[in-house]
């Protein structure tokens, strides 16, 4: 049976809660698949420390080794395919990332976003939320295009902004939600039951 897991990489640049609650899932079968490969270009990124835990594979690529972007991306290509990886996952990852991983993993790059896209794209998305005001925010978990938090939606976690938060305390109850949200997206694209229309992604069954 491990054979037919879906085999997913993820890419993190931070703590790696949401790599975390991947390997949460796993472990307590709600997610049936399993990570290949870890990989950050932080040296010191605590989710590289999380994979090791979990005896997976982990990688620092330093970005500053190579010529551009797109030169770095290929080498994260090449190690997501040793690796045997059919499902890119960015966790946190803070980077842009290029045609050479959008080429090689076609509709099979998914990153997830603290606000409720495509509101409040990029950096600071919870200063953004607060400083506009809202009265709702939340996380969106969407397939990767060559633009910014761009790209078809999968599927969204609303949470209400309350009077008096701050960017962290409106961090922490979005996360709760990102936690739940992104092992549950990659379990539907396991069992193969997202289709994309235009730049929305349903859900054959429904959720």
């Amino acid at each position: 049976m491990g054979e037919e897991k879906l085999v997913i990489g993820v890419l993190a640049s931070g703590r790696g809660s949401n790599l975390e609650a991947i390997f949460n899932a796993i472990q307590t079968g709600v997610l049936t698949a399993r990570v290949g490969i870890v990989l950050s270009d932080k040296k010191d990124a605590r989710a590289l420390e999380r994979a090791k835990q979990h005896q997976v594979p982990s990688i620092h690529l330093d970005p500053r080794s190579y010529p551009d972007r797109e030169a770095y991306d290929a080498a994260i290509v090449t190690t997501l395919t040793a690796h045997q990886v059919e499902l890119v996952i960015l966790a946190g990852f803070m980077r842009l990332v290029s045609k050479p991983i959008l080429t090689a993993f076609p509709n099979k790059v998914i990153n997830i976003h603290p606000s409720l896209l495509p509101a409040f794209p990029g950096l600071h998305a919870h200063r953004q939320a607060l400083a506009h005001g809202v009265k709702v925010s939340g996380c969106t978990v969407h397939f990767v295009d060559e633009q910014t938090d761009h790209g078809p939606i999968i599927a969204q976690a609303s949470v209400p902004v309350l009077e008096g938060d701050t960017e962290a305390s409106l961090s922490d109850r979005i996360l709760i939600e990102e936690h739940r949200l992104l092992p549950r997206v990659i379990q539907y694209y396991a069992e193969g039951k997202l289709k994309i229309i235009g730049q929305k992604t349903f859900v054959e069954g429904g959720v």
